[in-house]
């Protein structure tokens, strides 16, 4: 065969670039990650080292955030200052996606009017103050902070018009946050939707300093390396929804998705330590619940204390639900409690009627009124108290027992009391006749509505009537001639 000269052959496809190795190559099976959580346990001093994991996952994802649909908040906790919160920001905001440090917030308008020009990871410092409850600008600053944790929230500015008047221009909220402070009074919103790293002074002097004069340059590099591999990774990311360990879901699942699919992107063991990161978040804030340390709202605490002890049985009267509550927990339901008084069987109505949508019921009309269980048995799954009950059901109507023949004896017998028309066998005297009595179909008319409604043809101080109509089971079933 004869060789081809001008290699006409087809162009082989041309293989996609790989990630700039940093650090000058770098081993192959390091990664992004990696590097980022070698490069976070040079200068910052944490008590658990899995908050180095936690800190290069969140910083990464800032990249590809859009991506991964919604960002936790990173909460920068120490409780005593010189602990390296701020050195932390530091670092994020040189490797971070299109950082701003923000020492103080001045209002919720700029934060969204710097939002509108383009998506910043935002980087506050001092939360313990910036974000203090006594603020006046606090509740709406938060809102903007906890709304802007998914992607597509917006807030609604007023902006200058033609005319000198003034337009309504929803602008976006959406942003990364990391919030340092020390030990700072977040509410329960905004704290359901952070993860916490927990940093404590370096008094043995491990931390190599963060002289940036001398380490700009390092920084700057690493930064550029996780910005060519998110561009690298960014359709994986997208794409990618991988699974959480069970009982990793709701607000929690909103948390740590992002982080995992930045993880499954990256390979290696990250996937893994992202599992075990989730685990041990949920289990420390139910575990936190459990010691008092997390405050329940009130109506929740009723339901797990309602749950605990109600015992055996589908009813409790009201009032005995109460003496169990007062019993089991005073200080929470009885005299002694912040609420300054015994609980009421209007105050826990209140509550249950607001929060679940839970009524009383009198299952006997002689006894007292109270509470089913199949009544709480949706709230009861719902806040995992006992997934294994099934909420009450609707009764279904019940359908008469009467046959068509023993319908037409009973108009019969009604037709032939006295004060009855023997037509349509209505109480002349107090009901009146039927419309269209004078016309011989309505009998039967008649008949077909005491199939579907027995009871309300029958006036209800007409006990012969009634008695008819119970006795009619016993009567010999009557067939056509």
């Amino acid at each position: 065969m004869t060789p081809d000269p001008w290699n006409t052959q087809p162009v082989q496809p041309v293989q996609p670039v790989s990630p700039v190795q940093y650090g000058g190559g770098g081993e192959p099976e390091r990664n992004v990650l990696d590097w980022v959580h070698d490069w976070f346990n040079r200068y910052i001093t944490v008590i658990n080292d899995h908050d180095l994991d936690l800190l290069a996952l969140w910083t990464v994802h800032t990249h590809v955030v859009v991506e991964t649909y919604t960002t936790p908040r990173l909460l920068i906790d120490s409780p005593v200052p010189g602990s390296g919160k701020t050195t932390v920001l530091e670092h994020l905001e040189r490797l971070c996606h299109h950082p701003v440090q923000m020492a103080s917030l001045s209002s919720p308008a700029l934060l969204v009017r710097m939002l509108d020009a383009g998506l910043r990871t935002i980087l506050i410092d001092e939360a313990d103050r910036s974000l203090a409850p006594d603020r006046p600008d606090t509740g709406d600053l938060l809102a903007v902070l906890n709304s802007g944790y998914k992607r597509g929230a917006k807030r609604p500015v007023l902006v200058p018009g033609k005319g000198g008047k003034w337009d309504v221009n929803e602008m976006p909220t959406f942003s990364p946050v990391a919030m340092a402070g020390n030990s700072p009074r977040l509410p329960d919103d905004t704290q359901s939707r952070s993860i916490r790293v927990l940093l404590m002074p370096d008094i043995d002097g491990t931390a190599e300093e963060s002289d940036w004069e001398l380490i700009e340059g390092d920084a700057e590099e690493l930064a550029e390396q996780i910005r060519q591999w998110a561009d690298f990774a960014r359709d994986d990311v997208r794409l990618d929804r991988p699974d959480l360990p069970e009982g990793i879901r709701g607000r929690a699942r909103e948390r740590w998705a992002p982080l995992k699919r930045v993880a499954q992107a990256a390979g290696g063991h990250w996937p893994a330590v992202v599992d075990r990161l989730a685990i041990a978040d949920v289990e420390r804030i139910s575990q936190e619940r459990e010691e008092g340390i997390v405050q329940q709202r009130p109506h929740v605490t009723l339901l797990t204390h309602i749950h605990a002890v109600w015992g055996e049985g589908t009813f409790v009267p009201t009032e005995e639900l109460i003496e169990r509550l007062v019993e089991a927990h005073p200080e929470m339901w009885g005299e002694m409690s912040s609420y300054g008084r015994k609980l009421t069987s209007q105050r826990l109505g209140r509550m249950l009627s607001n929060h679940y949508g839970v009524h009383t019921s009198r299952p006997d009309s002689n006894g007292p009124r109270g509470y089913t269980k199949g009544s709480l048995a949706m709230a009861f799954r719902q806040f995992g108290l006992d997934p294994g009950i099934e909420p009450a059901k609707p009764a279904e109507p019940a359908e008469s027992a009467l046959t068509w023949d023993e319908l037409h004896a009973l108009h019969s017998e009604l037709a032939q009391l006295p004060g009855r028309c023997n037509e349509c066998a209505w109480h002349v005297e107090e009901q009146g006749h039927a419309e269209g009595c004078s016309k011989r179909k309505v009998a039967t008319r008649t008949v077909r509505r005491m199939r579907r409604q027995p009871w309300r043809l029958l006036r209800p101080m007409d006990r012969l009537g009634r008695t008819l109509l119970r006795n009619l089971d016993h009567q010999p079933e009557r067939t056509d001639q």
